[in-house]
């Protein structure tokens, strides 16, 4: 039978035995009116008062969104927030990218990340996690480190913070208090955030928020410098809007990750010989660091010793900015790269991405299907698949013809978990 991969801007069509378990979250149609359930959320809010009642005219207001790399609709999200917010002289906002430890954004990026006419009317800023000048401590964590902060976010007279909820691989869900950190902390911070004991607890991972020390460690920084208000929003996988939490950070939060819980975590019976994923298409496949998430949705229901084939068109490369390429080429296997990292000497910023591409390497074999050089890929450790299709044939010569292959069409939107482990 066929099945459709997210891949790049558009679908990638693959054949799969007849036999594949295909598993895509609970079909959800986006809102009809979008706009008017986003106004009616900032107007109707969860644990606040109505956000126009909240900021004076008076005020400094920062609105926190994230980078390029997730798919959160700002481009719809902050001109409704502005429209709420017209007793506010466009002088008074300023809106950060939150890129954590990410690259800048263009101004070309930041025009289809938020629309012309904002990007023209309002002040936008990248955050620079390296540059203690942008920067500000707002206390210290139980966790072992100062909390430094952007400081035009710590300074505002009120805080906004958008985003967008889906599982998250160590932090168990992503959006809330993730928007401010690592959003748009400073880099000692994240290290500790991202450090190997944090990111191999076994409780940091997909879906959990009971004891996972990410979780714990985003909201008592939070805690530190709190959003006044959050607009989160869910999405199916034609990135429409398909609910709207809005209002105090926490509770407005808790409610979104139970919502996406119940539509985007599906059990199965057991493990597959093979499991293949896409990265979710752009943006969240423009690059090879960001598919270890789609490696690890498969890796929740793959048999150890199975196979991972994960397709993510990885447009903008590796990347070639920030560690992760770096890192990959310290040691020549999987397990020597836990061995390093594991180490408690090693701290490397963008450490926390190979480690957990290496945890899963060293459970099974992963090969990509991408836009990438067969010698790029080769230096990731991984293999090469050119055509999806064929590999499946090579992998019943290992498997034989009774192959168990799982299909993740929407990647790491839907997390899927064996129901007895």
């Amino acid at each position: 039978m066929q099945t459709t991969l997210l891949y790049g801007k558009g679908t990638l069509a693959v054949d799969v035995p007849d036999h594949s378990k295909i598993i895509e979250p609970y079909h959800m149609d986006g809102l009809q009116e979008e706009k008017l359930a986003v106004l009616e959320a900032l107007r109707h809010p969860i644990g606040s008062p109505p956000l126009a009642e909240l900021v004076k005219s008076t005020d400094k207001v920062a609105i926190v969104i994230s980078d390029i790399t997730r798919p959160t609709p700002n481009e719809k999200l902050v001109p409704w927030i502005l429209e709420e917010l017209t007793h506010v002289p466009k002088e008074n906002v300023v809106i950060i990218n939150g890129t954590g430890t990410h690259r800048d954004q263009t101004e070309e990026e930041l025009i289809q990340m938020l629309g012309k006419t904002v990007v023209d009317n309002v002040r936008v800023i990248n955050h620079h996690c390296h540059n203690n000048d942008e920067l500000v401590k707002v206390g210290h964590s139980q966790f072992g480190c100062d909390v430094y902060l952007n400081k035009e976010y710590v300074e505002a007279d009120f805080r906004i913070v958008t985003g967008f909820i889906e599982p998250h691989f160590f932090a168990g869900f992503s959006g809330g208090p993730k928007g401010i950190m690592p959003g748009i902390a400073g880099i000692e911070t994240i290290l500790t955030f991202h450090n190997a004991r944090m990111i191999g607890d076994p409780l940091a991972t997909w879906g959990n928020m009971v004891n996972n020390p990410l979780q714990d460690m985003t909201r008592e920084v939070n805690r530190m410098c709190k959003p006044h208000f959050m607009l989160n929003v869910t999405l199916n996988k034609s990135k429409e809007i398909t609910q709207v939490f809005a209002g105090e950070l926490f509770e407005a939060h808790d409610q979104g990750c139970a919502f996406t819980k119940q539509h985007a975590m599906i059990p199965v019976e057991g493990r597959f010989d093979v499991v293949i994923t896409s990265n979710s298409g752009y943006p969240l496949d423009q690059n090879l660091y960001q598919a270890v998430k789609g490696m690890s949705a498969a890796h929740k229901i793959v048999k150890e010793g199975g196979t991972i084939i994960c397709a993510s068109e990885c447009s903008d490369g590796i990347p070639n900015h920030g560690n992760y390429a770096e890192i990959l080429q310290m040691r020549k296997t999987p397990h020597e790269i836990l061995e390093m990292i594991n180490d408690g000497s090693f701290k490397k910023f963008d450490q926390w991405q190979v480690q957990k591409q290496a945890v899963i390497q060293v459970w099974a074999d992963v090969y990509l299907h991408s836009s990438l050089a067969d010698e790029d890929v080769e230096k990731a450790m991984l293999k090469t698949s050119h055509d999806i299709e064929v590999t499946l044939e090579q992998l019943k010569e290992k498997y034989g013809e009774k192959m168990t292959v799982a299909v993740l069409p929407l990647g790491p939107l839907t997390i899927p978990y064996v129901n007895e482990e």
